[in-house]
């Protein structure tokens, strides 16, 4: 009863940091000031060294830079890199100066590295909490290489997701938070501000919502036209995609297989050659237009203004995206189509229902329920489809010269002439921002909305 007893307030006693500071023992207390130390006090050697080693390298590091960097990253340097005439050697020397987009990544790396030790430092306080606790229950603490056992057990886990969680908090969380930074600054050509620049707040994002003004007028269009081409693209796509699924999945369509290779055979060829190879036939010398002239239906010099005018290059865009699309929903729906109930049609022929009720009232509301979460995904897909307008159109045509975006510019081929082409990268980030956001907003809202969350495996 006594062992029951024990093995059952090991396993209640909470190891946390909050225990470790109000219920640990003075040892215990200390290692929030020396990592390790109570680790080292228990019998854990290795693992207690370890701990402070973690500390004194951070400690070193902090003294070194780190405080620096963190003091840096309140202006973004002050310093200007200067020009000096050297009479001895006739040539002009440049004195280092501050370069402000270093500063910021190094701030910002310092501060994504604090909170890595504060969650090791976290680790330490509860490590020593929990061989104090063993010891005093007179339980045996484990060894280190007892640890290193433990992760390809009960430990799995950390095993596998601690460095996949550090990778992607220095690949990809760490790159978005600088990216997002910059949207504050005003790191820009405008004025000089590529080498040294500084936080503007708000600046940026008042200029872009401003729609007397070029940019703010500029944003207001791209951003109604990339609504609308994303939901022609996204539309078009899955029900021209689901007519061919139904009428290839007939009973009475023979050679199945072959109609379905046909129609998949574009995606063995990669899209972007598929989108040049459109982009060259037309143009107004291209194959399109020369057998358009050769046949007689336009005059010798006149040819169609497939990417000059921007209505024509607004559909030519939508009905190549349905030809490089269509193959992908088709693969898509087959498989939903091949999985709807047979009872469902059978007993709507019982009842008399015809082909309109039966796609009406069975197929197509099964397929809504089924590929919703596809569609939100087609449809964010297409806010962000930079490959079919920029291999294709390239934004042209361009009808405003002070404006930075042409006709058929998404958000994200604008981001990136902003950022490429006129290195304005404090605005293409604010784009970058507005983008995650209407794209995150408008997604978690229709997919809550629907009945794929709402009733979930209850069709």
């Amino acid at each position: 009863m006594v062992r029951l007893q024990a093995k059952a307030g090991e396993f209640a006693t909470p190891y946390t940091c909050t225990a470790a500071l109000t219920q640990g023992g003075a040892v215990t207390k200390l290692s929030a000031l020396v990592m390790g130390l109570g680790n080292i006090v228990h019998g854990q050697v290795v693992k207690g060294l370890l701990f402070l080693l973690a500390e004194i390298a951070y400690v070193v590091f902090m003294i070194r830079s780190g405080f620096h960097n963190l003091a840096m990253l309140v202006t973004l340097g002050t310093v200007e890199q200067q020009e000096i005439w050297d009479e001895a050697q006739q040539v002009y020397l440049y004195t280092k100066g501050d370069q402000s987009i270093l500063l910021l990544l190094y701030g910002l790396a310092t501060i994504f590295l604090t909170v890595i030790m504060v969650w090791i430092w976290r680790g330490t306080l509860k490590s020593a909490y929990q061989a104090e606790c063993l010891t005093k229950l007179g339980k045996h603490v484990r060894s280190f290489r007892e640890d290193l056992k433990s992760l390809l057990d009960e430990n799995i886990y950390r095993l596998f997701m601690v460095p996949s969680m550090v990778f992607i908090s220095a690949l990809t969380i760490l790159p978005l938070i600088f990216m997002i930074c910059m949207a504050f600054t005003n790191y820009s050509k405008i004025d000089n501000h590529l080498v040294l620049f500084d936080w503007v707040g708000l600046e940026n994002f008042a200029s872009l919502f401003n729609s007397s003004s070029v940019l703010g007028s500029t944003f207001g269009s791209v951003l109604v036209w990339t609504l609308v081409w994303a939901f022609f693209a996204t539309f078009t796509n899955y029900f021209a995609g689901m007519i061919l699924a139904i009428a290839i999945n007939r009973k009475d369509t023979k050679a199945k297989g072959f109609w379905r290779f046909c129609f998949v055979l574009s995606c063995a060829v990669p899209m972007f050659v598929s989108l040049l190879i459109m982009r060259t036939m037309l143009q107004p010398e291209g194959a399109v237009n020369v057998l358009l002239r050769q046949m007689g239906f336009l005059a010798a010099g006149e040819s169609l203004p497939f990417f000059t005018d921007p209505t024509w290059a607004r559909v030519t865009v939508i009905v190549i995206n349905i030809w490089v699309g269509v193959p992908y929903t088709l693969l898509q729906l087959t498989g939903v189509l091949q999985n709807i109930p047979q009872e469902l049609y059978e007993a709507a022929k019982v009842d008399g229902a015809g082909p309109a009720k039966t796609f009406f009232h069975i197929t197509l509301p099964y397929m809504f329920y089924v590929t919703t979460p596809y569609l939100i995904a087609t449809f964010t897909g297409n806010v962000n489809n930079f490959n079919v307008i920029y291999l294709l159109s390239g934004g042209d045509p361009v009808t405003n010269l002070s404006s930075t975006a042409g006709s058929t510019d998404l958000l994200v081929t604008w981001l990136y002439k902003l950022t490429i082409d006129k290195q304005y990268y404090n605005i293409g980030a604010v784009v970058g921002i507005m983008t995650f956001l209407i794209l995150s907003v408008g997604a978690l809202f229709t997919y809550r909305r629907s009945k794929s969350y709402k009733e979930e495996g209850g069709f």
